[in-house]
């Protein structure tokens, strides 16, 4: 296994459409082995998701700790599916901006449909904090990272955010279950 770069914001990966995995190449010595890469990265890098864009391939393919207390699980071809009109504010971050912190609002209840390395369907609904991870990672599948998403006036510098963070908690109605990245 190998730890992969990791794209920052400006490379061109970063924005582009990732391209729909033929479920019939899951199998592949090369696919799997893409996998355990993009998994032994994510772990590498102390992240709770990365997604194939993120180091340098456009295919539709994300590692994400779906299940809290589980190991990390490959998603294939992801769709996502907003279940209810709640949301969540929560203090984002990613590995493709390095140093960097924004507060994001995004669907607390969603339906993620997907393809497991194995080649078995998944279907699950997710609240709350992996619903979060899981948006954020399928959004670099469309080339769009969370600071397009923040809420105006919120990036910040990842220091300034750690000193500042329960102040700026209390003014923006924050979920701090955790954050993202």
């Amino acid at each position: 296994m190998a730890i992969l770069r990791v794209a920052q914001m400006g490379h061109p990966v970063l924005r582009m459409i990732a391209d729909p995995i033929d479920p019939a190449a899951i199998r592949s010595k090369a696919f799997q082995t893409f996998c355990d890469d993009l998994i032994e990265t994510m772990i590498e890098v102390d992240g709770v998701g990365l997604a194939a864009p993120q180091v340098h391939e456009p295919i539709r393919v994300v590692a994400a700790e779906v299940v809290e207390d589980e190991d990390p699980v490959i998603l294939i071809n992801p769709v996502i599916t907003v279940l209810g009109p709640g949301t969540r504010r929560t203090w984002e971050g990613c590995l493709s901006v390095e140093g960097m912190r924004g507060l994001v609002e995004r669907p607390d209840h969603i339906r993620l449909q997907a393809l497991l390395r194995t080649g078995k369907e998944l279907d699950v609904e997710l609240h709350g904090f992996r619903a979060v991870v899981v948006q954020h990672e399928c959004d670099h599948l469309d080339g769009v990272l969370y600071v397009d998403r923040i809420v105006p006036k919120t990036l910040m510098f990842l220091r300034e955010w750690r000193r500042w963070k329960d102040e700026l908690d209390d003014q923006a109605d924050v979920d701090d279950e955790g954050e993202s990245e």
